[in-house]
Formats: C-alpha cells, sequence, structure tokens
C-alpha cells in the first residue's frame, strides 16, 4: 500500500466513529464451518437495535460457504445470498461450491442462494433492503461499485475485512462520502465497516 493512500485513510479517520454495541447477542442458529466472519455475529442484533432497522429484507453479496448468511438470517425474514462460488484471489477456497454450500443452507428455509456475480446482479434488482453485506474480493474497485449500489438500496450496508484490507477501508469511506451515509467501524474480527442511512438516525 502507498503512502499516499495511509495518508489519505488518516486524514479521513475522524470521521470514522467507532462502533460500541450496547448488547451482544449469540444468535440461536450458527453453522459449523471455518470463517473468518466468526465473533461478528454477536453485534447483528445490536446494529439492528442501534440503527432502528427492519427486519424484513437483507441481502448478501459474498456468501462463500454461508457462515455469515446463517448468522444474519436469524434476523429477517428473507435473506438473499448472491455469490461466483469460485473462491477469488483473496480466498483459499479455489474450486466452484455452489452445490455444497447450496445443500449445507438448505435447512434454512428463509435463505436463497444465486449463482452470480455483483456486477450482473445490480442492473435486475430494484428492491430495497433493511441491511446489505458486502464481503466480496477485497479490492478498491469493486467493493466500492458494489457498496455504492447496496447504499443506494438499503437503509444499512456492512462491510468485512476494513482493517485486514485498506481498499475495503478506502471504499467505505468513499462510499459515506458520497451518500452522506454516516459511517461506523466496528475494529475487531479483521473488521466491520458500516454505513447507515442518515434518516435512520434523525431520531437522534
Amino acid at each position: 500500500m502507498s503512502e499516499g493512500v495511509i495518508k489519505d485513510l488518516s486524514q479521513f479517520k475522524p470521521c470514522m466513529i467507532e462502533y460500541k454495541p450496547l448488547n451482544k447477542k449469540r444468535p440461536s442458529k450458527l453453522l459449523n464451518v471455518v470463517s473468518a466472519w466468526r465473533g461478528l455475529e454477536s453485534i447483528i442484533d445490536d446494529i439492528i437495535i442501534q440503527f432502528g432497522l427492519g427486519r424484513n429484507l437483507c441481502i448478501e453479496f459474498g456468501v462463500e460457504f454461508g457462515y455469515s448468511a446463517v448468522a444474519l438470517s436469524n434476523y429477517f425474514d428473507t435473506l438473499i445470498g448472491v455469490d461466483t462460488f469460485d473462491g477469488d484471489r483473496h480466498t483459499l477456497n479455489k474450486k466452484e461450491h455452489y452445490h455444497e454450500t447450496k445443500v449445507r443452507l438448505a435447512a434454512y428455509e428463509n435463505i436463497t442462494l444465486f449463482k452470480s456475480n455483483y456486477q450482473d446482479w445490480i442492473p435486475y434488482d430494484s428492491n430495497y433492503y433493511d441491511l446489505a453485506h458486502v464481503d466480496i474480493v477485497h479490492n478498491y474497485t469493486e467493493t466500492y461499485e458494489c457498496g455504492l449500489w447496496a447504499a443506494q438500496h438499503s437503509d444499512c450496508v456492512i462491510f468485512h475485512d476494513t482493517e485486514s484490507f485498506l481498499d475495503v477501508k478506502r471504499a467505505v469511506i468513499d462510499i459515506s462520502n458520497a451518500t452522506g451515509y454516516k459511517m461506523y467501524n466496528y475494529p475487531y474480527y479483521f473488521g466491520l465497516g458500516i454505513l447507515v442511512n442518515p434518516h435512520k438516525l434523525s431520531r437522534d
């Protein structure tokens, strides 16, 4: 990472409010698979409550083996999971695993999986979501493009790996600047960026 990028991040640092959960809660349904997301499941209900989010519809870009999808599904009537299921250069798994993941998640009736990249998905999705989760290839361009669409189509977007990939944090900062969404960061478990529609905060 270049020195210039690091300087850009530091100048925006005061705008990144550290997210502080008021009440951690372990969801009743969790998947027993290895996941870098493990630990974040305990703050999802707190995010929903703190920001007054609905519990109807959630979309996840980047399902992989399904740990975060199952964790999120505890709190929403419907969860849509979108993934190529082919892995990427930032994951250890490089083989196609759609069928394997679909079978693993079959018991969770409120989860529907789609094998697609975000580029093919977003032109045809006009839904508005209570929460969106972005955990795709951890490059700036892809995270920004997918995350900007998610912010325009949801009240809250969460981004995994803000602490382990500076490009993800840069994208979150730039989406916040472009949309006016308030920006939080939870610095544990590789980092979770949180962007919230300012209208959800107007009660504060």
